[in-house]
């Protein structure tokens, strides 16, 4: 029986697997899928998938081995159920609504990736952090009750009952002694660990409004969520800026909003300063991630801006991430002056995201290069 609804329960998430695949995009553009967020897991909602149920129809009422008929005769050929029914007055009871399901942060990476075909990130270099693991190979007399193997144990006693003729079919009562005892073996292994870094850098001046956020906020968790997968260990650091810079938590960097000017450079510098200070590069997998308008507050800081870039910031990370947000009081500049310095180079991604719906396009430019 455990089996069945193992099998029973194994083919429903795949069924959910696959909404949830078809319907990625449009959770992704509305914002959805972040509704209702747990510590490992997240409530999605799920449209017509019909749970299975039982309806008891009326004694009177005709039907499938009910009523008139003889064997062989067609079955539905009354009104009740015929095609076009549906005429009648309004009733009282409850229709049916999505459902929520929860599914774990993993696996909704594993379908954002199916969905995006987005490749594995090669790790760049090999961490000096090792990670220790304990894993069982085996079985063996000798260790702590905690590890005591039961299974093992009773064949142990069991066996010694039937050689000595101890054994009493009609009274099985096998009691192990310490020559039975049988207990799990482990070796510990130390594997590299890869670990990352995410900067999210955002202008908060006043043209990025609470919509140009809420973009960035919905295009951070699936950012997030698909570097997770790929790495042990993931730490998250928040930059904004108008005309200087300053690090803040996850909340202040949503809701902050300036009226002042911008100077991107003063966020560039700040990002150098904490991964110089805290994230070796032979250690860690680096990514900055700007999020802005492409406004700037002039051609001398935006040549600062592309000095600190290839000079520092992008020789320290595996790729270099602007996302420019439409905005109706962005001039769009940054953009293009980013294209045209580092016309060549792989490690500088950039990405137009003009509403919601481009969301999904500007995750597969910043992540569908794999590094």
């Amino acid at each position: 029986m455990s089996l069945k609804i193992d099998q029973d329960h194994a083919r429903f998430r795949a069924i959910v697997r696959g909404k949830i695949r078809d319907n990625l995009r449009r959770y992704i553009s509305r914002g959805e899928v972040l509704g209702k967020q747990g510590k490992d897991v997240v409530s999605i909602p799920i449209p017509h998938i019909d749970i299975p149920r039982f309806r008891f129809a009326d004694k009177q009422q005709s039907g499938v081995g009910q009523g008139d008929g003889d064997p062989g005769d067609a079955v539905g050929q009354s009104g009740q159920g015929r095609k076009g029914a549906g005429k009648g007055q309004a009733g009282s009871e409850e229709g049916q609504h999505a459902i929520e399901v929860e599914v774990t942060l993993e696996e909704l990476a594993d379908i954002l990736g199916e969905a995006l075909e987005l490749p594995n990130i090669e790790n760049k270099g090999k961490s000096r952090i090792l990670d220790k693991k304990d894993r069982y190979v085996g079985v063996r007399r000798v260790g702590p009750s905690s590890l005591r193997h039961f299974k093992r144990t009773f064949r142990a006693a069991l066996r010694r009952e039937i050689a000595l003729g101890h054994y009493d079919a009609k009274r099985p009562v096998i009691v192990p002694i310490r020559d039975d005892m049988r207990f799990k073996s482990w070796k510990t292994e130390e594997q590299p660990v890869a670990n990352a870094v995410i900067l999210y850098m955002m202008d908060v001046s006043g043209s990025m409004g609470d919509e140009q956020k809420e973009i960035v906020r919905i295009e951070s968790f699936w950012l997030d969520t698909w570097l997770s997968r790929q790495y042990k260990g993931v730490e998250t650091r928040f930059i904004i800026h108008d005309a200087s810079a300053r690090e803040v938590d996850r909340e202040t960097f949503f809701r902050t909003r300036e009226s002042g000017g911008t100077m991107i450079s003063s966020a560039y510098e700040l990002a150098t300063k904490i991964i110089e200070a805290d994230y070796p590069t032979s250690e860690w997998n680096i990514y900055p991630f700007h999020f802005s308008d492409g406004d700037n507050w002039s051609v001398d800081d935006t040549a600062k801006c592309m000095g600190l870039l290839e000079d520092r910031l992008v020789p320290a990370s595996n790729v270099f991430c602007y996302g420019q947000v439409e905005s109706p009081y962005g001039s769009g500049q940054f953009i293009k002056d980013l294209r045209e310095h580092f016309p060549n180079d792989d490690r500088v991604l950039t990405s137009e995201i003009d509403d919601r719906n481009a969301i999904v396009a500007s995750i597969g430019d910043f992540l569908g290069k794999g590094r």
